[in-house]
């Protein structure tokens, strides 16, 4: 049953691509259903099994004049579709191995302006600090050092580190509160 002796087939052998079209919707008509059936029983999706014999009878078409048995034209869809079928096993198996991760939370326009302001409420608050305080007060906070890295970057003691941080953020912390 599976060696296709339909005339149409034959009359396809001829190059004439109205009768390759004729040939390839007989076997279409005839294995259609079969070969979805294999394409399901591979890949357990019916939407897919039916997209990728649908895949595989437009290549049919494509390459009719290229087939060198076009009696085994049944062999040839059965394989195209099995090959299809691994390789959509094969994606599907590396889209499992890649977890969907939520998106990332992002603000609103709103918020992100009201950040940008009290950013630069911030910043404008520590321009006038004193020149030490600003400095342990960056290097501690933006620049994540701890109080020994920074004594030895300023040059100063772990003890200077201590007051000067303390008084900025006190500083820091009333005029913010001012300027509200």
């Amino acid at each position: 049953m599976d060696s296709v002796s339909l005339p149409a087939v034959e009359q396809g052998q001829a190059g004439d691509e109205s009768a390759a079209l004729v040939a390839v919707r007989d076997l279409y008509a005839l294995h259609y259903v079969r070969l979805v059936r294999l394409a399901v029983l591979l890949i357990g999706d019916v939407g897919r099994a039916e997209e990728i014999v649908q895949d595989t009878f437009v290549d049919m078409v494509a390459r009719w004049r290229t087939l060198r048995d076009r009696g085994a034209a049944v062999a040839y869809l059965r394989t195209c579709v099995a090959n299809r079928a691994r390789s959509h096993l094969r994606h599907r198996a590396v889209v499992d191995r890649q977890p969907v991760r939520p998106p990332s939370q992002v603000n609103s326009a709103e918020t992100d302006a009201l950040v940008h302001l009290e950013h630069e409420r911030v910043l404008a608050v520590m321009a006038k600090l004193p020149r030490r305080q600003r400095e342990v007060l960056v290097l501690r906070y933006y620049g994540q050092l701890s109080e020994a890295e920074i004594a030895d970057t300023l040059g100063v003691s772990r003890g200077a580190v201590k007051t000067h941080c303390s008084r900025g953020l006190r500083s820091l912390r009333t005029a913010m509160e001012v300027n509200r």
